[in-house]
């Protein structure tokens, strides 16, 4: 299968590209990564490399920073997934596209149950916003144009690779920095509950759904399972080499946050057999491993 890949550079598109070359696929590929935000540029990438699927991960995704700069994050998120549909509009044939949105779409869920896909859409952040419109962008292709889009909400994922401006893996550095000096590790909101699957686990539904989903659905990746960000740090803590501590940095606490974010996977499930293979310790011994790796 002839893939294409925005963000293949990132930390879910390098897993992304390296799970799909495991399993026989060619990816399609240029010298630099093509800029989303450039209509041109991406349809003189995409239309050449013929792809029977885009795989659209290509996004600026810290929600934190999100605030500080929505017009940016809008124009990347949203404006580059349009302009990535209409170049796979201009493909013949037209290849599926695998539109990456996010969980954070549900915002403050009224209740802790599972969210499903019909749960209703409350973003609270500009990041979130993105990500509705850019939704709504790959279901209007499929509705008005015919292309086989098809939407994904990852919850939170995580592993190896992961920049620090994401909470486990923040908590994992500071805890190799900590295990080496015997100091505390700074943490922000410990209460915050997620659904955190591993990205090997995510990548593999990515390619599951290009092959199986149903073209103009939305799709939940995720566990089942919601985790608490105090449960995490008391399970990296406890796979220290050394004793350390935590301790709350206010600074760290952001200013409008979700409690709980937990997802159904039914309907993945039902459609691809796809489940969860990773489990949450080998995934947070292994993110332990890289930095340990690379700090050295």
């Amino acid at each position: 299968m002839r893939a294409y890949v925005t963000g293949r550079a990132g930390f879910v598109g390098s897993w992304l590209v390296e799970h799909l070359r495991a399993a026989g696929d060619d990816v399609q590929s240029c010298d630099v990564e093509v800029d989303v935000t450039d209509a041109a540029a991406v349809a003189a990438s995409v239309v050449p490399a013929a792809p029977e699927v885009i795989y659209h991960l290509a996004g600026l995704a810290h929600v934190g920073e999100s605030w500080s700069a929505p017009a940016a994050v809008f124009n990347v998120n949203a404006l580059g997934t349009l302009n990535v549909l209409q170049a796979a509009e201009r493909c013949d044939p037209p290849p599926r596209v695998i539109v990456v949105s996010s969980a954070e779409v549900y915002g403050r869920a009224s209740s802790s149950r599972a969210l499903d896909e019909s749960s209703e859409l409350r973003p609270v952040s500009p990041y979130a916003a993105s990500k509705v419109a850019a939704e709504f962008l790959g279901l209007q292709a499929f509705l008005g144009e015919g292309l086989p889009a098809i939407r994904v909400r990852p919850f939170n994922h995580v592993g190896p690779g992961q920049s620090d401006a994401f909470v486990v893996s923040a908590l994992a550095r500071r805890i190799v920095e900590a295990e080496r000096s015997g100091g505390t590790v700074a943490v922000g909101n410990l209460e915050a509950a997620r659904d955190f699957t591993d990205v090997r686990d995510v990548v593999r539904a990515y390619r599951l759904l290009a092959l199986q989903g149903e073209p103009g659905e939305v799709y939940n990746i995720a566990s089942g399972r919601a985790v608490t960000v105090a449960a995490i740090a008391e399970q990296l803590v406890g796979l220290a080499l050394s004793p350390v501590r935590l301790e709350q940095d206010p600074s760290l606490v952001r200013a409008v946050d979700v409690p709980i974010l937990l997802g159904d996977p039914t309907r993945l499930r039902e459609r691809t057999g796809w489940m969860p293979q990773v489990e949450l310790a080998d995934t947070l011994q292994d993110v332990l491993g890289y930095w340990r790796e690379r700090l050295g």
